[in-house]
C-alpha cells in the first residue's frame, strides 16, 4: 500500500503543478467544458431543439452566430447542447476500456500459467490488429446506433490498455513482497488489490486519461460515418455529419463541430500531461523548510567564496516523510583541490555528491542554505554545462549499450559545446586517446560490451573531459576493477588533473585509495561531516572515534595474517532514526551521558582540522600506521 506522506507528496505536487501555466491552462479548460456540458442543456435546450422554417440554411448572423441547419435550428446552440451526451458517452466507452484492460492485463499475474499464457497471447494478437480496423470490425458486429458505438470504441481500448497494465504487472510480480504475500497465503483478489494495482496506478491513469482524447475523436468518427449516435439525438461527430454538404457555404456550421472535438481532445491530452508532471520528477518543487539552523560555528564562516570553486552550507537531501539522508552538511572545494569523502555505505556520500550535480532522484529533494559553484549559485539555477565531470561506479550504467562509444561522447561536445557532427566526432577520438585507449579511432566505433571494464572506466572520465571541467567528481571508480587497472585508472586521474587544473571529488570506501590521490579528507556519517583532515592525519592523526574506527578495520602490509580484524559494532542508522545527541554514540566505547543528549557540531582542532566530537582522541592516542603502510 502506498506510503501516506507519499500520497500526501503527491497531493502537494499536483498542487504546485496546477498553478504552473500549463496547470491553469488544464484546469481552466475542465471548468470550461464541465460548465458547458452541465448548463448548456438548460440554457440553449429549447432554442436548440426549435424549428423555424423562415430561417433554414441560413448563414451566420447576430440572431444565429453559427447560422442554422435544414430545419432552421440555430447550429451554435446544438453544439453547446452537444457537449454532454458527447462527454457522457466517451467517458462511458474509456470506463469500458480501463475496466477491461485493467481486468486482462492483471489476469495473468493471478490466474493460472497456461491460462495467463493464452490471455497475453490473445491480447497480443489484438494489439497487433490496426485499431482503425478493429473498432469498424466491432461496431459493424454491434451494430448501427449509440449503444453498439459505446461498445466499440470501449472495447477497442481495451487491448492497449490490457498490454500496458500487463507490462507493469509483470514488473511488480517479480518483487520480493509479492512473492512473500503469496508465501503468506494472500488471496488473489486482494493480492490484485492491495499489491499490484497501488504500484501501476500513476502510469496507468496517464495513459488512461490520454486515451479518452483518442477516444472523443473514434467515437465522433463512427457518429460521423452514421455508425453512431442517430437523429433524433446527436453529438459533435453527427453534427459534422450534418453540415459537411455546407462546408463552402457556411463554413463556420461545419467547423465549429470539429473544433469542439479537437479542443475537447486536447483537454484531455493537458489532464494528462498536468498528471505526468505531478507525478514524475518534472514537477515544479517547492522549497523545503528545513531544521531550524544554529548560529555558524567556527570554521563555518559566512558563505563568501573566498576563492572556493564548490561551496555548500546547510545541504540537505529530504525523501518522503522527512527523512534526511544529508542533513545539513557544509563544505569547501579550492580550484586544483582533490578532496576524498568516506564512511560507510548509507552514511550519505553518494547522496551529497549528486546533490551538487542536482542528479538525486526522484522523490528526493535538495535543499540548502548556500549552494555555489564556481561563483554561481545552483539553487537559482542548477545548470552546470560542461563545468562538472561525473564518473560512476558503474560505467555500463553511463553508457548506453546500443550506441558506439565515439557517438555518446561527441553527443556532449554537439549539445554542450555546440560543435559540428564531424569536430565532435575528432575532439571524441581525441578524448579516448587522451585517456590511454589505444587505437582511439577504432574503439570509437566500437559499442560499450565490447571495452574491458577498465576501458569503459576510462571511456566515462573522457566523456567527462568533452568539455574543460572544473570539478571531477569520481564515485567509487576503482571499486569493481582489479588492482592492476584500479593502479592505472587513479593515476589517469591524476594525470587528468594536472593538465586540466580541474579540482576532485573522490568517494571511495578504500581509505588507501584516497590517502593515495587525496589531499583532504572530509569522513560522513548518518548524513553528516564529523571529520575533516589533511590526508597524512587518516591514518594515523584522527581525532574522531568513527575515523579511528574505519582506519582500524583496514588492513595494511603489516598486519598479523593470524590476527582477526576490526570490526565497528552494531549498524549505522536508517534515515530519520537519529534523534538528539551524537549519531556515533551507540556504537563508540569512548560515549558519555552529553554524547547521548547534545549533538556536537563541526568545529575547529587545529590548522586544516574539523571535527565533530564531544571528546575527540587526543595525540597520546596515536597509532603509529603512515600513509605508506597502506598504499
Amino acid at each position: 500500500m502506498p506510503h501516506p506522506h507519499y500520497d500526501s507528496s503527491l497531493r502537494h505536487r499536483l498542487g504546485r503543478t496546477l498553478r504552473t501555466p500549463l496547470g491553469v491552462t488544464a484546469l481552466t479548460a475542465c471548468l470550461l467544458v464541465a460548465l458547458v456540458a452541465v448548463l448548456g442543456p438548460a440554457l440553449l435546450g429549447d432554442r436548440a431543439a426549435q424549428i423555424d422554417t423562415d430561417a433554414i440554411n441560413q448563414g451566420s448572423s447576430a440572431a444565429h452566430l453559427l447560422g442554422t441547419d435544414q430545419l432552421g435550428r440555430d447550429i451554435a446552440a446544438r453544439v453547446v447542447v452537444a457537449t454532454r451526451p458527447t462527454l457522457r458517452l466517451t467517458l462511458l466507452a474509456a470506463v469500458i476500456g480501463v475496466g477491461g484492460g485493467l481486468l486482462l492485463g492483471v489476469a495473468p499475474a493471478v490466474v493460472g500459467r497456461r491460462p495467463g499464457r493464452l490471455i497475453t497471447a490473445v491480447v497480443g494478437v489484438l494489439v497487433a490488429f490496426p485499431g482503425l480496423l478493429f473498432l469498424l470490425f466491432l461496431a459493424t458486429i454491434f451494430g448501427v446506433g449509440t449503444t453498439g458505438a459505446v461498445f466499440a470504441v470501449g472495447l477497442a481500448m481495451v487491448p492497449p490498455m490490457a498490454r500496458l497494465v500487463q507490462n507493469l504487472t509483470a514488473s511488480v510480480a517479480g518483487s520480493d513482497y509479492v512473492a512473500a504475500a503469496r508465501i503468506l497465503g494472500v488471496g488473489r483478489f486482494r493480492m490484485v488489490v492491495r499489491h499490484l494495482l497501488p504500484n501501476i496506478a500513476e502510469p496507468s491513469v496517464l495513459f488512461a486519461t490520454q486515451a479518452t482524447g483518442g477516444i472523443l475523436v473514434a467515437f465522433s468518427g463512427l457518429s460521423f460515418l452514421g455508425l453512431g449516435v442517430q437523429p433524433p439525438q446527436y453529438d459533435w461527430g453527427r453534427l459534422l455529419n450534418e453540415q459537411l454538404n455546407r462546408v463552402f457555404v457556411n463554413p463556420a456550421a461545419a467547423l465549429a463541430p470539429g473544433a469542439a472535438v479537437v479542443l475537447t481532445g486536447l483537454m484531455f491530452g493537458l489532464v494528462g500531461e498536468v498528471l505526468a508532471q505531478a507525478g514524475g520528477r518534472r514537477a515544479p518543487r517547492a522549497a523545503e523548510p528545513g531544521p531550524p539552523r544554529p548560529s555558524p560555528a567556527a570554521g563555518e564562516t559566512a558563505a563568501t567564496d573566498d576563492g572556493a570553486l564548490v561551496r555548500a552550507r546547510g545541504l540537505r537531501v529530504t525523501f518522503p516523510g522527512g527523512r534526511q539522508a544529508v542533513r545539513g552538511i557544509s563544505l569547501d572545494i579550492d580550484a586544483g583541490e582533490a578532496v576524498g569523502l568516506v564512511g560507510e555505505s548509507g552514511s550519505g556520500k553518494s547522496l551529497s555528491a549528486l546533490a551538487l550535480a542536482d542528479l538525486v532522484p526522484h522523490p528526493g529533494r535538495v535543499s540548502a542554505d548556500t549552494l555555489r559553484f564556481d561563483g554561481a549559485d545552483l539553487r537559482a539555477d542548477p545548470r552546470l554545462g560542461t563545468g562538472l565531470a561525473m564518473v560512476f561506479q558503474d560505467p555500463m550504467a553511463s553508457l548506453n549499450p546500443a550506441l558506439r562509444v565515439g557517438r555518446q561522447l561527441a553527443e556532449v561536445a554537439e549539445v554542450h559545446l555546440g560543435a559540428s557532427r564531424a569536430r565532435a566526432a575528432a575532439l571524441a577520438v581525441d578524448r579516448l586517446g587522451a585517456v590511454r585507449i589505444a587505437a582511439p579511432e577504432r574503439r570509437a566505433r566500437q559499442r560499450p560490451h565490447e571495452y574491458s571494464g577498465g576501458m569503459r572506466q576510462r571511456a566515462v572520465i573522457a566523456m567527462g573531459l568533452m568539455g574543460r571541467p572544473r570539478l571531477i567528481i569520481a564515485d567509487e571508480p576503482t571499486t569493481a576493477l582489479d588492482t592492476v587497472v584500479q593502479k592505472q585508472v587513479l593515476g589517469l586521474l591524476a594525470e587528468v588533473r594536472e593538465e586540466s587544473g580541474a579540482a576532485l571529488l573522490l568517494i571511495s570506501h578504500d581509505l588507501a585509495v584516497v590517502a593515495q590521490v587525496c589531499e583532504r579528507v572530509l569522513v560522513m556519517y548518518a548524513g553528516l561531516i564529523v571529520e575533516d583532515l589533511p590526508v597524512g592525519e587518516l591514518l594515523g592523526g584522527a581525532a574522531h572515534p568513527y575515523t579511528r574506527a574505519l582506519v582500524g578495520t583496514a588492513p595494511t602490509m603489516t598486519t598479523d595474517p593470524g590476527k582477526e580484524l576490526a570490526t565497528i559494532p552494531g549498524r549505522p542508522p536508517e534515515p530519520g532514526e537519529t534523534g538528539a545527541g551524537c549519531p556515533f554514540a551507540p556504537r563508540c566505547d569512548r560515549a558519555r551521558n552529553r554524547c547521548h543528549e547534545d549533538t556536537p557540531r563541526l568545529t575547529d582542532l587545529g590548522p586544516g582540522r574539523r571535527v565533530a566530537c564531544w571528546y575527540p582522541v587526543g595525540p597520546a592516542a596515536t597509532t603509529s600506521r603512515t600513509v605508506e603502510a597502506t598504499s
